[in-house]
């Protein structure tokens, strides 16, 4: 026999149905079966998976981590509150401070319970310049500054042959004593600790007659409330925290006005 019928007027009977169709509209699948065009399926692509490689362990360009420096934050309307004592409590919500950081406060508005704008944003001046190793720095006015603790000088760099001349240094010094202006026992380029974490020392450098001066205070306690959360339960939060002043309030009052600002004693701040 040399040729093949056409098969027109034939059947076939489908490898995956059973049933019979048409010769002439069958076709053969990749699997070897014969079925119709309508049982006809492709080859799924999960049988042909493309090379893959080991992920990379690596990178080529690669930098220490470090710890990003702590930012200002701005603080809820009237944050301060007092009650006649010598407890001052503010609001910083999720500010996740811990006992024994060091704060200082900025663009307060106005005063509460007698404490005031001064007494809360603890800014002077040096007097006379100062140099590198000196352990006591006379001040134009300690008003308000705690006995002892930690202190910030600004000032721009004099020094002419220094590759940092005319660039702000920011110096934290530590404090032991006031005697009239003049903080005593001075420990020079130290740091402090914010949201828990303290930073890399700063530098003991020479500052200029009226450079700018920023105390801090230190956080005494954290006050817990316990809300509760749909799906989550009860979670203890940390909001309000409370500093000790040198000297009491003078009355219960609530304030300080809107965007009083927080921040590490250090913040880098060009000022």
């Amino acid at each position: 026999m040399g040729v093949f019928s056409k098969g027109k007027y034939s059947l076939m009977i489908s490898d995956r149905s059973g049933l019979s169709f048409p010769y002439r509209e069958m076709v053969r699948e990749w699997t070897g079966m014969w079925v119709h065009m309508s049982e006809y399926e492709p080859k799924q692509p999960q049988l042909f998976p493309k090379p893959r490689g080991a992920d990379p362990q690596a990178l080529e360009h690669p930098r220490a981590a470090r710890t990003e420096f702590a930012t200002q934050d701005f603080l809820p309307n009237d944050p301060f509150s007092t009650a006649g004592t010598t407890t001052l409590t503010f609001k910083f919500p999720f500010g996740g401070l811990e006992v024994n950081d060091y704060v200082r406060f900025t663009e307060v508005k106005e005063p509460v319970g007698g404490v005031s704008i001064d007494r809360l944003q603890l800014q002077t001046t040096t007097t006379p310049s100062i140099n590198a190793t000196q352990d006591t720095i006379e001040l134009a006015d300690v008003t308000g500054f705690p006995t002892s603790g930690y202190v910030m000088i600004s000032s721009p760099d004099t020094d002419s042959t220094s590759s940092t001349y005319g660039v702000i240094q920011n110096e934290v010094i530590q404090y032991t004593g006031i005697s009239t202006k003049t903080l005593t026992g001075c420990t020079r380029g130290t740091n402090v600790p914010y949201r828990g974490v303290t930073p890399p020392n700063t530098t003991a450098v020479s500052h200029g007659a009226l450079a700018k001066c920023y105390g801090s205070f230190k956080i005494a306690s954290r006050i817990e409330t316990t809300p509760t959360y749909a799906g989550t339960g009860t979670v203890s939060e940390y909001n309000s925290f409370t500093l000790t002043l040198p000297s009491a309030a003078s009355t219960t009052d609530t304030g300080g006005g809107f965007n009083c600002v927080i921040s590490p004693l250090n913040n880098f701040t060009r000022v």
